[in-house]
Protein backbone atom coordinates (compact mmCIF):
# COMPACT_ATOMS: atom_id res chain seq x y z
CA UNK A 1 0.00 0.00 0.00
CA UNK A 2 1.33 3.28 -1.22
CA UNK A 3 1.37 6.72 1.10
CA UNK A 4 -1.51 7.91 -0.92
CA UNK A 5 -3.64 4.99 -0.21
CA UNK A 6 -2.87 5.07 3.38
CA UNK A 7 -4.20 8.52 3.56
CA UNK A 8 -7.39 7.71 1.73
CA UNK A 9 -7.83 4.20 4.25
CA UNK A 10 -7.54 7.01 7.37
CA UNK A 11 -9.84 9.26 5.54
CA UNK A 12 -12.73 6.86 4.80
CA UNK A 13 -12.26 5.64 8.45
CA UNK A 14 -12.77 9.01 9.44
CA UNK A 15 -16.11 9.64 7.65
CA UNK A 16 -17.31 5.95 8.88
CA UNK A 17 -16.85 6.88 12.58
CA UNK A 18 -17.95 10.89 12.14
CA UNK A 19 -21.37 9.87 11.02
CA UNK A 20 -21.54 7.20 14.01
CA UNK A 21 -20.95 9.85 16.10
CA UNK A 22 -23.54 11.86 14.66
CA UNK A 23 -26.12 9.78 14.81
CA UNK A 24 -25.78 8.91 17.99
CA UNK A 25 -25.60 12.13 19.90
CA UNK A 26 -28.04 14.01 17.35
CA UNK A 27 -25.41 16.97 16.84
CA UNK A 28 -21.75 17.77 17.71
CA UNK A 29 -19.41 20.39 17.00
CA UNK A 30 -16.44 20.69 14.32
CA UNK A 31 -14.32 22.09 17.57
CA UNK A 32 -15.10 18.44 19.07
CA UNK A 33 -14.70 16.45 16.32
CA UNK A 34 -11.26 18.34 15.81
CA UNK A 35 -10.14 17.02 18.96
CA UNK A 36 -11.22 13.58 19.01
CA UNK A 37 -9.72 12.81 15.61
CA UNK A 38 -6.25 14.95 15.61
CA UNK A 39 -7.10 16.75 12.47
CA UNK A 40 -7.72 20.69 11.62
CA UNK A 41 -11.13 22.00 11.98
CA UNK A 42 -10.26 23.27 8.46
CA UNK A 43 -10.00 18.78 7.83
CA UNK A 44 -13.13 18.09 9.62
CA UNK A 45 -15.01 21.21 7.50
CA UNK A 46 -14.55 19.42 4.15
CA UNK A 47 -15.44 16.06 5.68
CA UNK A 48 -18.60 17.71 7.00
CA UNK A 49 -19.00 18.84 3.15
CA UNK A 50 -18.36 15.49 1.62
CA UNK A 51 -20.96 13.58 3.71
CA UNK A 52 -23.02 16.17 3.53
CA UNK A 53 -23.53 15.78 0.13
CA UNK A 54 -23.64 12.37 -0.08
CA UNK A 55 -26.61 12.66 2.07
CA UNK A 56 -25.08 11.04 5.32
CA UNK A 57 -25.30 13.87 7.76
CA UNK A 58 -26.58 17.86 7.73
CA UNK A 59 -23.98 20.67 8.75
CA UNK A 60 -24.96 23.12 10.95
CA UNK A 61 -23.42 26.59 12.25
CA UNK A 62 -20.24 25.50 14.12
CA UNK A 63 -21.29 21.95 13.53
CA UNK A 64 -23.59 18.90 12.03
CA UNK A 65 -26.87 16.93 13.00
CA UNK A 66 -27.80 14.14 12.05
CA UNK A 67 -29.79 13.45 9.25
CA UNK A 68 -32.48 11.63 11.18
CA UNK A 69 -32.32 14.59 13.68
CA UNK A 70 -32.87 17.42 10.75
CA UNK A 71 -35.94 15.39 9.12
CA UNK A 72 -38.04 14.56 11.60
CA UNK A 73 -39.37 15.02 15.35
CA UNK A 74 -37.39 12.95 17.69
CA UNK A 75 -38.86 11.82 21.01
CA UNK A 76 -38.45 13.73 24.17
CA UNK A 77 -35.65 11.02 25.39
CA UNK A 78 -33.41 11.26 22.48
CA UNK A 79 -33.64 15.01 22.84
CA UNK A 80 -32.51 15.03 26.40
CA UNK A 81 -29.22 14.02 25.73
CA UNK A 82 -28.56 16.17 23.13
CA UNK A 83 -25.87 19.34 23.82
CA UNK A 84 -26.48 18.84 27.21
CA UNK A 85 -23.96 21.35 28.52
CA UNK A 86 -25.17 24.50 26.12
CA UNK A 87 -29.02 23.55 26.90
CA UNK A 88 -27.92 23.66 30.94
CA UNK A 89 -26.19 26.90 30.45
CA UNK A 90 -28.68 28.57 28.42
CA UNK A 91 -31.29 27.91 31.49
CA UNK A 92 -29.03 29.43 33.76
CA UNK A 93 -29.00 32.44 31.79
CA UNK A 94 -32.92 32.20 31.14
CA UNK A 95 -33.60 32.20 35.05
CA UNK A 96 -31.80 35.46 35.21
CA UNK A 97 -34.80 37.03 32.63
CA UNK A 98 -37.49 35.83 35.13
CA UNK A 99 -38.50 37.89 38.14
CA UNK A 100 -40.82 37.75 41.32
CA UNK A 101 -44.92 37.69 40.13
CA UNK A 102 -43.77 37.82 36.07
CA UNK A 103 -46.31 35.09 33.92
CA UNK A 104 -44.18 33.42 31.68
CA UNK A 105 -44.73 30.66 29.18
CA UNK A 106 -42.44 27.37 29.07
CA UNK A 107 -42.45 24.98 25.99
CA UNK A 108 -42.43 21.42 25.56
CA UNK A 109 -38.37 21.87 25.11
CA UNK A 110 -35.96 19.76 26.84
CA UNK A 111 -34.19 23.70 27.11
CA UNK A 112 -37.91 24.41 28.76
CA UNK A 113 -37.24 21.12 31.21
CA UNK A 114 -33.94 22.53 32.27
CA UNK A 115 -35.23 25.74 33.25
CA UNK A 116 -38.34 24.51 35.12
CA UNK A 117 -35.72 22.18 37.10
CA UNK A 118 -33.83 25.07 38.03
CA UNK A 119 -36.11 27.80 38.52
CA UNK A 120 -35.96 28.75 42.13
CA UNK A 121 -39.43 28.39 44.56
CA UNK A 122 -40.74 32.58 44.05
CA UNK A 123 -43.78 33.72 43.62
CA UNK A 124 -44.98 33.25 39.61
CA UNK A 125 -47.17 32.24 37.32
CA UNK A 126 -45.98 29.46 34.51
CA UNK A 127 -48.14 28.28 31.71
CA UNK A 128 -46.75 24.58 29.77
CA UNK A 129 -48.31 22.71 27.32
CA UNK A 130 -45.84 20.52 28.50
CA UNK A 131 -46.12 17.17 30.80
CA UNK A 132 -41.98 17.12 31.76
CA UNK A 133 -42.02 21.07 33.20
CA UNK A 134 -45.46 20.69 34.77
CA UNK A 135 -44.45 18.15 36.65
CA UNK A 136 -40.93 19.65 37.59
CA UNK A 137 -42.46 22.53 39.05
CA UNK A 138 -45.29 20.26 40.84
CA UNK A 139 -43.18 20.23 44.52
CA UNK A 140 -42.35 24.38 44.15
CA UNK A 141 -45.54 25.46 45.99
CA UNK A 142 -45.23 29.33 45.16
CA UNK A 143 -45.42 28.16 41.76
CA UNK A 144 -48.50 28.52 40.16
CA UNK A 145 -48.53 26.39 37.19
CA UNK A 146 -51.40 26.22 34.37
CA UNK A 147 -50.85 23.48 32.41
CA UNK A 148 -52.45 23.79 28.79
CA UNK A 149 -55.04 20.68 27.92
CA UNK A 150 -55.26 19.23 24.51
CA UNK A 151 -54.04 15.95 22.55
CA UNK A 152 -51.22 14.50 24.06
CA UNK A 153 -48.26 13.69 21.46
CA UNK A 154 -46.15 11.21 23.06
CA UNK A 155 -43.06 12.41 21.06
CA UNK A 156 -42.74 14.99 23.89
CA UNK A 157 -44.98 14.55 26.28
CA UNK A 158 -47.01 17.51 25.69
CA UNK A 159 -50.41 19.16 24.87
CA UNK A 160 -51.02 20.40 21.11
CA UNK A 161 -53.69 20.79 18.70
CA UNK A 162 -57.14 23.42 18.76
CA UNK A 163 -58.18 23.07 22.23
CA UNK A 164 -54.51 23.89 23.08
CA UNK A 165 -54.81 26.67 21.12
CA UNK A 166 -58.22 27.91 22.06
CA UNK A 167 -57.25 27.46 25.92
CA UNK A 168 -54.18 29.42 26.01
CA UNK A 169 -55.66 31.77 23.71
CA UNK A 170 -57.53 32.57 27.19
CA UNK A 171 -53.99 34.45 29.15
CA UNK A 172 -51.60 37.16 28.36
CA UNK A 173 -47.94 36.13 29.12
CA UNK A 174 -45.43 38.57 29.88
CA UNK A 175 -42.14 36.68 29.11
CA UNK A 176 -42.47 33.47 26.59
CA UNK A 177 -39.38 31.04 26.69
CA UNK A 178 -39.57 28.94 23.44
CA UNK A 179 -37.08 27.05 21.04
CA UNK A 180 -38.13 24.60 17.77
CA UNK A 181 -35.77 22.57 15.86
CA UNK A 182 -34.37 25.37 13.95
CA UNK A 183 -33.55 29.18 13.38
CA UNK A 184 -32.81 30.61 9.88
CA UNK A 185 -32.44 34.19 9.65
CA UNK A 186 -34.23 34.70 5.94
CA UNK A 187 -36.87 32.14 6.66
CA UNK A 188 -37.47 32.71 10.58
CA UNK A 189 -37.78 29.60 12.66
CA UNK A 190 -39.37 26.11 11.87
CA UNK A 191 -40.38 23.10 13.19
CA UNK A 192 -41.11 19.34 12.61
CA UNK A 193 -44.78 19.24 13.78
CA UNK A 194 -47.38 21.64 12.55
CA UNK A 195 -49.35 21.24 15.53
CA UNK A 196 -46.26 22.42 18.24
CA UNK A 197 -45.35 25.07 15.24
CA UNK A 198 -49.31 26.27 15.65
CA UNK A 199 -49.15 26.54 19.64
CA UNK A 200 -46.12 28.49 19.02
CA UNK A 201 -47.35 30.85 16.82
CA UNK A 202 -50.25 31.01 19.10
CA UNK A 203 -47.59 32.26 22.41
CA UNK A 204 -45.69 34.65 20.31
CA UNK A 205 -48.90 36.29 19.22
CA UNK A 206 -49.82 36.56 23.12
CA UNK A 207 -46.42 37.45 24.75
CA UNK A 208 -45.10 40.90 25.37
CA UNK A 209 -41.70 39.59 25.45
CA UNK A 210 -40.51 36.53 23.29
CA UNK A 211 -37.35 34.72 24.00
CA UNK A 212 -36.08 32.20 21.97
CA UNK A 213 -33.86 29.47 22.98
CA UNK A 214 -31.42 28.12 20.78
CA UNK A 215 -27.83 26.19 20.81
CA UNK A 216 -25.30 26.31 18.29
CA UNK A 217 -26.73 23.43 16.05
CA UNK A 218 -30.42 24.64 15.53
CA UNK A 219 -28.94 28.05 13.49
CA UNK A 220 -28.93 27.35 9.78
CA UNK A 221 -31.67 24.73 10.03
CA UNK A 222 -35.11 24.73 7.93
CA UNK A 223 -37.49 22.33 9.52
CA UNK A 224 -41.05 21.22 7.65
CA UNK A 225 -43.04 24.02 9.44
CA UNK A 226 -42.61 27.36 9.70
CA UNK A 227 -43.48 29.12 13.24
CA UNK A 228 -42.89 32.86 12.19
CA UNK A 229 -40.22 35.59 11.03
CA UNK A 230 -37.21 36.29 12.42
CA UNK A 231 -38.62 39.59 13.65
CA UNK A 232 -41.00 38.16 15.92
CA UNK A 233 -38.73 37.04 18.71
CA UNK A 234 -37.32 39.85 20.90
CA UNK A 235 -34.03 37.83 22.53
CA UNK A 236 -32.37 34.97 21.77
CA UNK A 237 -30.25 33.49 24.44
CA UNK A 238 -27.58 30.95 22.50
CA UNK A 239 -24.39 29.59 23.72
CA UNK A 240 -20.81 30.33 23.24
CA UNK A 241 -20.15 27.77 20.27
CA UNK A 242 -22.67 29.60 17.78
CA UNK A 243 -21.15 31.64 15.00
CA UNK A 244 -20.10 34.80 15.65
CA UNK A 245 -21.10 36.05 11.90
CA UNK A 246 -24.78 34.31 12.68
CA UNK A 247 -25.15 36.23 16.26
CA UNK A 248 -23.77 39.88 14.25
CA UNK A 249 -26.49 39.42 11.65
CA UNK A 250 -28.65 39.00 14.14
CA UNK A 251 -28.00 41.74 15.80
CA UNK A 252 -28.25 43.69 12.58
CA UNK A 253 -31.54 42.99 13.25
CA UNK A 254 -32.66 44.31 16.08
CA UNK A 255 -32.71 41.76 17.55
CA UNK A 256 -30.88 40.94 21.01
CA UNK A 257 -28.56 38.23 21.45
CA UNK A 258 -27.28 36.90 24.78
CA UNK A 259 -24.82 34.55 25.44
CA UNK A 260 -24.83 32.03 27.65
CA UNK A 261 -21.21 31.52 29.63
Amino acid sequence: MNEREWFIMLAEERYKKIVLLVNERGSIRVSELSEIFGVTEETIRRDLGKLEREGKLTRSHGGAVSVETSRSEISYTKREVMNIEEKKNIAVEVISHIHEDDRIFLDASTTAWYVAARLPNMSLTVLTNSMKVALELSEKEKINVICIGGTLTKMSLSFVGPLAEKSIDQYFIDKAFISSKGIDIKRGISDDSELQARLRLKVIELSDQVYYMADYSKFGTRALTKISNIDSIHNIITDKYTDETTIQNLRDKGINVIIAT
